[in-house]
């Protein structure tokens, strides 16, 4: 199994390293182990809210398709690492994942 490792973050302070089964969506592992991921579209690539930075293990992940890329042209601070983590899968490769400072969202909710 694949462990990510997510750098600190005001929404994990101290960073957290854990393992997850491959074939995971990213976004779903983070949330699962507590990481308050934004996701305003409910992970069906229609926002781009839930932007990371695959600082490590990228080039084991499918390549970005074209919806992707055009969500991601309306992230905050997007830079080569960029994914929405809704449409990463977890390969068998570690991951450095770091979460950005701001989300396309300006309000949040929550419940």
């Amino acid at each position: 199994m694949p462990t990510i490792h997510v750098l600190p973050h005001p929404l994990c302070p101290s960073g957290l390293s854990f393992e997850c089964r491959a074939g995971t969506a990213l976004a779903a592992a983070l949330l699962s182990q507590g990481i308050a991921l934004e996701h305003a579209c409910e992970m069906s690539c229609a926002c781009s809210t839930c932007h990371v930075h695959v600082r490590g293990g990228r080039s084991s992940l499918s390549p970005a398709k074209d919806a992707e890329e055009d969500e991601l042209d309306n992230a905050w601070g997007v830079d080569a690492d960029s994914r929405l983590a809704c449409q990463v899968r977890l390969a068998q490769v570690d991951l450095l994942v770091e979460l950005p400072l701001h989300s396309r969202n300006h309000a949040r909710e929550h419940g």
